[in-house]
């Protein structure tokens, strides 16, 4: 029985988060089903994971280069699901610029015996500059250089956020920023690394990345892209969108002032539901109230490669991938027969 799992250490534990034992198994038998692993395997691997001491956890090293922080606020401003705050707490975080108390040779010194020791995940939020390594300098380093000398010793890369799993924002800029996977592949170093994309990355996609890590020891079923196939999928936001009966009736939202358009499809200003693959319409943000479609707002594909510098302008028609869509709807590709 998954009861008899639960000890009453962890039971103390949960109790002291606030966190029920149905709810605690309620999460697990969910979670379980998102990751493709059995409840019973789950929920065993989370008991052990929560109950072993938090000094022989993995250790994590989270670096950051080209970004705004805007994936480490996502993370660490979650509440639930409940279990979340404890995994937080029993990963041994040993830096992280944005919410480590340590500063200056103190937090570096953090950061090169951890290295040294190696045995870590290292978990990368922005991009790297490839026009110049002085685009972005830190700790007396080029951050491409911080990148490399990390990732040697780690034992898994997560590709945090859309700038640092393919370049982002900062591609699109005079630094020329990439992605973790390409320069990495450029110096050589052989690493498994998961991008875990949008802007900014989802705590619910970086939290079930990791408890898939603490369970089973080893990274998850990857895509075409380099994401975890458990939530990047084959159905695309055009296919799940609210708006999507609009889409079919050729009603097509011209004039944002307009009541009666407000809810009609959005395509002709610029969205780009057809190319993106994700579950932002069953999983939704800010802990499932809405997302970007649900309040007005355009998809503009931050869980693809494509994002930025292919999508832009935003809230027209007139990107690159905009016009592809258009024409993929001429062709009559974007039909329910197609889809």
């Amino acid at each position: 029985m998954k009861e008899d799992i639960l000890s009453d250490k962890l039971l103390n534990e949960l109790e002291i988060y606030g966190v029920s034992r149905r709810d605690f198994l309620k999460y697990c038998a969910t979670t379980a089903a998102i990751l493709g692993i059995s409840e019973l395997e789950f929920t065993s691997g989370i008991a052990y994971a929560l109950e072993k001491p938090t000094s022989g956890k993995p250790a994590v090293l989270w670096i950051e280069g080209q970004a705004c922080a805007g994936c480490t606020i996502a993370l660490t401003q979650v509440s639930y699901p409940p279990i979340a705050s404890i995994i937080l707490d029993k990963i041994s975080v040993r830096y992280d610029h944005t919410i480590m108390a340590a500063a200056g040779h103190l937090a570096e010194k953090v950061y090169e015996d951890t290295v040294k020791q190696g045995g870590y995940i290292l978990i990368v939020e922005g991009a790297t500059p490839s026009a110049d390594d002085r685009f972005h300098m830190g700790g007396g380093m080029p951050f491409r250089k911080r990148l490399e000398e990390s990732a040697r010793n780690s034992t898994a890369v997560l590709a945090v956020g859309a700038c640092s799993a393919y370049g982002g924002i900062p591609r699109a800029c005079p630094s020329k920023g990439i992605g973790v996977s390409e320069v990495l592949n450029k110096a050589k170093i052989n690493k498994p690394v998961v991008n875990i994309s949008t802007c900014p990355v989802h705590p619910d996609h970086l939290i079930g990345t990791i408890l898939y890590v603490l369970v089973t020891g080893k990274v998850p079923e990857l895509d075409s892209k380099g994401r975890p196939a458990m939530y990047f999928g084959e159905v695309s936001m055009h296919d799940n969108c609210r708006r999507r009966a609009h889409f079919d009736a050729g009603e097509f939202l011209k004039d944002w002032n307009d009541p009666k358009q407000k809810n009609w499809c959005l395509l002709e200003k610029g969205c780009k539901g057809p190319v993106s693959y994700i579950d932002c319409t069953v999983r939704r943000w800010n802990e499932g109230i809405s997302f970007c479609l649900d309040c007005g707002g355009l998809c503009q594909a931050c869980g693809e490669p494509v994002f930025y510098d292919k999508v832009t302008p935003l809230y027209t028609a007139e990107s690159e991938i905009s016009q592809k869509i258009l024409a993929m709807r001429e062709a009559g590709l974007l039909m329910k027969e197609n889809s």
